[in-house]
């Protein structure tokens, strides 16, 4: 039932998680992959796929769309269609620890705001073996700006994901798991704000009628007001961080 709700609210979204069309974008400057024909890549946790999408438009690329909801599969599915992306992308209906390619057989691994779901480390390291040498890791995950914090927010963030940390943190675990890493860089807050958090605030009150204000669905929108309230107040502290890395 929670994981109904949860679809129900940020299945109207066009993202699930912060991120922007143009951050995408800027990482594919960094990654290099501009410049490469006939790629083969995975978008591993790509929700409705805003990431896939443009990864579709501006590379040389077929994307594997991977995302264990078939719901936000289906819209990506739509819109990939609208915009005569269909035959360069593949969707997935599978765990993100269970995935379906051959070793070494990608140019990049994509993921925006979903490798959380496995842990950083975790992700990072089972993943790799599907990288082509040289290969690119490109993923988005929640960091630390600061090395101290407020203690309300510190609390927070390590309860609901304990591998929240610095960047350079983030850097020696790429380094010692067989990667270079070759950009980084904070996401603004319009990232958060005006492309995540403002579009589901928008959605919360037809929610609520949909689920006849049920304490469920009161619960999963006080959670995530409590969030946004966080992210407004110390939004200096705390982030996304962009990774991009290359297998050595």
């Amino acid at each position: 039932m929670q994981l109904d709700l949860l679809i129900d609210l940020h299945i109207g979204g066009y993202r699930q998680g912060p991120g922007g069309d143009d951050v995408t974008r800027r990482a594919i400057g960094l990654s290099g992959l501009k410049e490469k024909q006939g790629l083969h890549i995975a978008d591993i946790g790509c929700g409705t796929g805003a990431s896939t999408l443009v990864l579709a438009q501006e590379l040389d690329a077929h994307i594997e769309a991977v995302d264990f909801l078939p719901p936000f599969l289906e819209k990506l599915e739509a819109e990939a269609q609208k915009q005569d992306l269909s035959e360069r992308i593949t969707t997935h209906a599978i765990s993100m620890d269970a995935l379906p390619f051959a070793d070494t057989s990608l140019d990049a691994i994509w993921s925006e705001g979903a490798i959380y779901n496995i842990g950083f480390e975790n992700g990072v390291r089972a993943w790799r073996q599907y990288l082509k040498p040289g290969g690119i890791l490109a993923v988005s995950e929640l960091t630390w700006l600061t090395d101290e914090r407020p203690a309300e927010l510190d609390q927070h963030w390590a309860e609901e994901y304990p591998e929240v940390a610095t960047a350079s943190a983030k850097m020696a675990i790429l380094e010692a798991n067989g990667y270079t890493p070759i950009g980084y860089f904070p996401l603004p807050p319009h990232c958060w704000l005006d492309n995540y958090y403002r579009p589901m605030q928008a959605r919360f009150a037809d929610f609520l009628a949909r689920h006849d204000q049920s304490d469920a669905a009161q619960s999963i929108v006080a959670a995530e007001e409590k969030e946004i309230a966080l992210y407004e107040r110390f939004a200096s502290y705390v982030s996304y961080g962009f990774y991009v890395a290359a297998k050595l």
